[in-house]
């Protein structure tokens, strides 16, 4: 077996291995392993193409890393308003059960609400979502200065034989 067909074992065996486990690092070490396979169809010797998959393997390595390091990691589906719309919104509840517990109508659906650990009922009755578990919204009391909501009127229609408001 000439040298190039191990390199290339070796790739399909790293990419088997990243398949099982999901570690995006197994992917950038098979990028060394390649760059010793093409380092034995050019011609170089076994110190050669050692040396190029572990420069071209920990070079990836190293880039995924600092990579990972530069952006944060987003937090969960469950609190993250770019992926829920829900997060964020305000919603009002007035009665509330023993253990901070309620039910509202919510996007025309029936929801558990559930104060958030630490948070006590507010007196005003207006609460912002901050979680969603399931089908139970995780709300937070309002503070007493913040706005409301400004509704969005309607847009103006226009009826038979009056043109739109421009």
């Amino acid at each position: 077996m000439t040298d190039w067909m191990v390199w290339w074992l070796l790739v399909g065996v790293v990419l088997v291995l990243e398949l099982f486990t999901g570690t995006f690092f197994l992917l950038m070490l098979a990028l060394g392993l390649v760059a010793g396979a093409l380092a034995a169809h050019a011609g170089l010797d076994l110190t050669g193409q050692l040396l190029s998959a572990a420069v071209v393997g920990a070079g990836a390595v190293a880039w995924w890393q600092r990579r990972r390091a530069r952006h944060p990691v987003q937090a969960p589906s469950e609190r993250n308003p770019d992926i829920n719309l829900d997060i964020g919104q305000v919603i009002g509840i007035q009665n509330w059960e023993p253990g901070g517990m309620a039910n509202v109508r919510y996007r025309g659906a029936d929801w558990a609400v559930q104060l958030q650990e630490g948070c006590a009922a507010s007196s005003n009755g207006r609460y912002r979502i901050v979680q969603v578990q399931g089908s139970t919204l995780i709300v937070q009391p309002l503070a007493a200065a913040e706005p409301a909501p400004a509704a969005a009127a309607p847009p103006p229609r226009a009826e038979p034989g009056n043109p739109p408001p421009a």
